[in-house]
């Protein structure tokens, strides 16, 4: 090969390997460059393949749980049943006795229950659920270190499915609250109770949802709030009344129900936001009862048609059905057709949401209302009102006399010449019963004379108030109808 081929051969070579390498950089430049907001020599690395343990940071559970557990304790209780006879006669009493012929009603063995309790101060108050106590002759609290300790029922609201209970101790370890408003969907929380009778149970889940009614808690007054805490933290029998609380140990909510068809835990389960349980028990504490306040309207969850209706363009917030003659809202100026977006600067997104921040409310608390009219944002202070209609708060005496009112009776004291003649030392007559009250429901006479109610002697009307307004549940009547011989018994539900 001739030199000059030999040198055209070479020079060819070297400018197309020149040429290689300036198109491998220059295309090695503008790509890193594309794609430097991306990648960086810093940034991690990993397989493509999932794997959510890769990702997921760990949450310590320890401290909240050694934190909390001495403060939740098992609550066990005793009822004693009532009988459920309307009437047992027993003609033969003034010759054999009340009990040879089967005079008095048949009685049955006590009944006991368990579930869960939270201690919330170190002089021994603790909340519960109210289905946890309700219609308990005894409540016995077994603390963490294994004590058991008769506590008193301070007071209950059935609305809300709470109760508060008193213990007479000293320094006892106590749960923090926090504030069930920063909750966040997808937290971590544990739930920390007794169920099965397995106590100082602790389990972890993280919150599905809030703000979810599921209509379980039975309220004759129709007011009953629920706009629960919904989480995947097992919940079982026994667990109603423990703590929800956060990774940081604070109490975020009272276990109250769970989602089944076995009546065991099947995936979720809800607790009362506590929030919702500082109001409630502050109130208990402080005046005996609840205040509860209302806002005056018909809520609905919105749809297509009411955001229609309304002119607005999204489901966002709470659609006024109705407002009610002389309420809050109609003082306030709300009408049918608005939309209700916020409470106290509070986003609201569901009926539950809005009962809850009204519910956390007295009567004669301002609250401010911001509402869609026709598209149109406008905002509101309204002044609640009690069920009334006044902004007036109620005492622990008020509410007992409505609830001795709603029996619809009148009643008078014997004279000693009707003792004489009914050959009794104690009691008081109906004198009168209204057909509107809790009498009018049964077969209880005019004219029937009351002995004894829930076993205890009954000399005046204070007496039977005093009864009345203690009793959880059903009340037992035992009493003469004069011109009759025997003795009566009656029962029938508060």
């Amino acid at each position: 090969m001739k030199n000059s081929q030999l040198k055209f051969y070479v020079s060819t070579a070297l400018i197309a390997v020149t040429t290689s390498l300036l198109t491998v950089g220059v295309f090695s430049y503008f790509i890193q460059s594309k794609n430097s907001k991306w990648m960086t020599p810093n940034t991690p690395t990993n397989y493509a393949s999932f794997n959510s343990m890769r990702s997921s940071p760990c949450v310590d559970f320890t401290a909240a749980a050694a934190e909390v557990t001495p403060a939740v304790v098992h609550i066990k209780t005793t009822i004693q049943p009532q009988q459920n006879t309307v009437m047992r006669i027993n003609p033969f009493g003034n010759l054999f006795g009340d009990d040879f012929f089967g005079g008095s009603p048949y009685q049955m063995m006590p009944q006991q229950a368990s579930g869960s309790g939270v201690i919330i101060s170190e002089d021994g108050y603790i909340v519960t659920n109210n289905h946890v106590i309700d219609n308990a002759d005894k409540v016995d609290v077994v603390m963490n270190d294994k004590r058991t300790i008769t506590a008193k029922v301070i007071g209950t609201d059935p609305s809300t499915d709470l109760a508060l209970l008193k213990v007479d101790e000293k320094d006892l370890p106590f749960i923090y609250f926090g504030n069930s408003d920063s909750v966040k969907v997808g937290q971590w929380v544990l739930a920390v109770g007794n169920p099965f009778n397995l106590e100082s149970t602790v389990t972890a889940g993280i919150v599905s949802a809030k703000g979810r009614n599921i209509n379980i808690i039975k309220d004759k007054n129709n007011s009953a709030i629920e706009s629960f805490i919904q989480t995947d933290a097992a919940v079982n029998p026994g667990n109603s009344g423990g703590a929800l609380v956060s990774t940081s140990g604070e109490l975020i909510g009272i276990n109250s129900a769970i989602a089944t068809p076995t009546g065991s835990y099947a995936g979720y389960s809800f607790a009362i936001p506590v929030n919702i349980v500082k109001k409630v028990i502050d109130d208990l504490t402080h005046f005996g009862v609840v205040q509860r306040a209302f806002l005056g309207i018909n809520p609905q969850e919105m749809t297509d048609e009411l955001a229609s209706s309304a002119g607005v363009k999204n489901l966002k917030g709470v659609y006024v059905e109705r407002v009610m003659d002389n309420s809050s809202a109609a003082e306030a100026g709300l009408q049918k057709g608005d939309v209700i977006t916020k409470i106290d600067e509070i986003n609201i997104g569901s009926v539950p949401e809005l009962l809850e921040k009204v519910g956390g409310k007295r009567p004669g608390d301002n609250l401010k209302i911001e509402y869609l009219r026709k598209g149109k944002i406008m905002s509101v202070d309204a002044k609640l009102k009690n069920k009334e209609g006044n902004t007036n708060l109620l005492s622990k005496s008020d509410m007992d006399e409505q609830k001795f009112n709603s029996l619809g009776a009148s009643f008078s004291e014997l004279s000693s010449s009707e003792k004489v003649k009914y050959q009794i030392n104690n009691g008081v007559k109906i004198s009168g019963i209204d057909r509107n009250g809790k009498f009018a429901q049964t077969d209880i006479p005019e004219g029937f004379i009351v002995t004894k109610a829930n076993k205890k002697n009954i000399n005046s009307v204070d007496d039977l108030k005093e009864v009345m307004n203690n009793a959880k549940g059903n009340v037992m009547l035992e009493g003469i109808v004069p011109g009759y011989p025997g003795k009566y018994y009656f029962s029938f539900g508060l």
